[in-house]
């Protein structure tokens, strides 16, 4: 598995993106709020990730950039951690990861975090299954 992080991986369109926050299941695991739903199965790869760090949080568009290229890294990095096991089920997500701290994490502590964040999402996909 290639750990690129290439458009169709991302999270875009006005009705994917409303129908995940309408129909979609939400856990927090600080600093992270996490939203997600199943989605069809499409081509375009197991999961669909939209990462957002809100503007009311981090005032500085400087900021909120670096919070989101360390998120972005993070995620790249480890992701084959939620793409393998959803490929062997043969299954699709949509995930929005929003960022709610109102300071900058160092990037090891977000590292972990989303490590944590990503076996979480596994566990709570598995409990929608049963």
């Amino acid at each position: 598995m290639r750990r690129t992080f290439s458009k169709t991986e991302r999270l875009c369109g006005y009705e994917l993106i409303r129908s995940l926050f309408k129909n979609g299941f939400v856990f927090y695991l600080s600093p992270f709020r996490v939203t997600w739903m199943r989605a069809p199965i499409e081509d375009s790869g197991a999961v669909r990730v939209l990462l957002s760090v809100p503007k009311h949080n981090l005032r500085k568009a400087v900021d909120r950039n670096r919070v989101r290229r360390c998120m972005k890294e993070s995620y790249r990095r480890n992701k084959h951690l939620l793409y393998i096991p959803l490929h062997e089920n043969q299954q699709q997500l949509l995930l929005c990861i929003t960022y709610t701290a109102k300071e900058i994490l160092p990037q090891d502590e977000i590292r972990n975090k989303i490590i944590v964040l990503l076996h979480r999402l596994l566990k709570e996909n598995e409990k929608v299954t049963c």
